[in-house]
């Protein structure tokens, strides 16, 4: 039996739990005596906890997130209220920072703020000796990234087969808007190239095709940042697929021609704008040059394959819906293939706390803390911007719409148009969710027919093409009348994603 459990609860089963792989790696002698357990938040506290008890550890290191931060409460008083002697230790962005009096931080023996990767070895040598420390917060700091051992080789085959494997070249983030906990890890570091480019051809070669990457400013060391395309494009092979995460106003001619080596989809970057009002920029300590996202956006979608995840923030301090209505119409104009219209969280430690009484900010009491409401959006209208977010991630996101979705705004504002849209979805079908694909594209189809006045034909045309994307063959009764676009089984972009191959451009013999 191990003396150290370390568990978490992931938001699903693709997801893999990197930092209690960084703690496994780094445990040096220890690491004999530990194992990894990784749950979902699906799963039931009780049934986790029984699941973890059954290995009888003496040391349960848990990872605390917003999106396991409720259940992980539950999970942690019912382990002391069975086994009050196992010595319970914290990590994780949701107990680092914040109150100190939470049940959860109440129960615990241990929360160590900071990146633990060598605090938490040294915690469980300290304990096993029996000179625990007497207080019950650590700050592990900012360990050296060249003194840190790779996780890698602790993805095991079903990772390599079935889920997201993480990666990071850096750690840290030079910039401090308010609303990130990234704010708050300066200065950026670099793990050393060598050995990490080295970890990542071992991946290749067990045959990871997925990476996602978690720096937060991937692009800020122009240097590293071509090292780490480059060594991929050399050993592009079909299935290949990189996420990053980009400084969007940050796009030198360095990168252009590797990022022009991959084919369409196989490269996502993810582009926090978060608003295009420099008032509010400069409101939440955000540095940004909107001329050059509009100019690298362009370059991005006129000239590579890239797919675009670009982020907006609903609720900023100041940002009335005109303002961020014009910032949506802005974006919706450059085109990328995703955008994620997220609500504002007030995260424990984040600096946007200092806005809340200028600015009448209410956030709601429990993970993930969203905004419920400001001085510039009531809460009806916080609520219907809600909807507007998830209907747009099912209509435009999702690549099932690609060709339909526009008709929606055809000739007008985008954002005015989408809004009256989702007020009329959200009357006609009552939920935001469990909406069946067909259900989607029959009421999508009765709103730009009743609604916008669309040709019925030329609705049931492009709504046909869409919905034969990715080699749908079962066409929907209310659809017929477009058969006769049916096209062969596209198997073209079988090797990326669905929902990036969904929204790739049509051949010429497709069109």
């Amino acid at each position: 039996m191990p003396d150290i459990v370390l568990a978490t609860l992931n938001a699903r089963y693709a997801h893999t739990a990197f930092g209690l792989r960084y703690l496994m790696a780094n445990l040096g002698d220890l690491r004999g005596r530990a194992k990894i357990l990784e749950f979902e938040i699906q799963q039931r506290p009780t049934d986790v906890v029984e699941r973890i008890l059954a290995e009888q550890p003496r040391v349960v290191g848990l990872g605390v997130y917003i999106w396991n931060v409720d259940l992980m409460t539950r999970v942690v008083a019912t382990l002391k209220r069975l086994r009050p002697g196992i010595t319970v230790v914290l990590g994780g962005p949701e107990v680092g920072h914040g109150p100190k009096d939470r049940p959860i931080v109440c129960d615990a023996d241990f929360v160590i703020g900071g990146e633990a990767d060598l605090a938490f070895a040294s915690l469980c040598r300290k304990i096993f000796e029996g000179d625990a420390p007497g207080s019950k917060f650590i700050e592990a700091g900012l360990p050296g990234l060249d003194t840190i051992v790779l996780p890698y080789a602790l993805y095991d085959e079903k990772d390599v087969a079935h889920r997201v494997v993480y990666v990071e070249a850096s750690r840290g983030c030079p910039f401090r808007c308010e609303f990130c906990l990234s704010a708050l890890d300066v200065p950026v570091r670099q793990f050393p190239l060598e050995s990490f480019l080295a970890a990542m051809q071992v991946l290749l070669d067990r045959g990871v095709r997925t990476f996602k990457f978690v720096d937060r400013t991937f692009n800020l060391n122009v240097g590293v940042g071509l090292a780490v395309l480059e060594f991929f494009a050399d050993r592009y092979r079909p299935g290949l697929f990189l996420h990053f995460e980009m400084i969007p106003d940050r796009l030198p001619a360095a990168l252009h021609d590797v990022i022009r080596r991959f084919p369409h989809g196989a490269l996502q970057f993810e582009i926090g704008i978060q608003t295009f009002d420099p008032v509010v920029s400069a409101r939440i300590s955000r540095r940004q040059d909107n001329e050059r996202i509009e100019h690298n956006l362009r370059f991005l979608r006129s000239e590579t394959g890239v797919h675009i995840h670009a982020d907006l923030i609903v609720g900023l301090p100041g940002e009335d819906l005109n303002e961020f209505a014009s910032g949506f119409d802005r974006l919706v104009e450059l085109a990328p293939q995703e955008i994620q219209v997220g609500m504002l969280k007030r995260l424990h430690g984040a600096p946007i706390a200092r806005h809340d009484r200028d600015w009448g900010m209410v956030y709601a009491p429990h993970a993930p803390y969203e905004i419920l409401q400001t001085r510039s959006i009531d809460f009806e209208t916080m609520q219907r911007l809600r909807r507007f977010s998830r209907y747009w991630d099912l209509v435009a996101n999702s690549g099932n719409l690609v060709e339909t979705a526009p008709l929606i705004w055809e000739g007008r504002s985008p954002f005015r148009s989408f809004l009256e849209f989702s007020d009329w979805l959200y009357e006609r079908v009552g939920r935001t969710h469990a909406i069946a694909l067909r259900r989607l594209f029959e009421t999508v189809r009765e709103y730009l027919i009743t609604q916008r006045s669309v040709a019925g034909d030329r609705v049931d045309e492009t709504m046909t093409r869409d919905y034969q994307r990715g080699g749908r063959t079962d066409l929907p009764w209310f659809l017929r009348a477009g058969a006769g676009v049916r096209k062969k089984r596209d198997r073209s972009s079988a090797t990326i994603p669905r929902r990036q191959a969904r929204h790739r451009p049509r051949t010429e013999e497709e069109a």
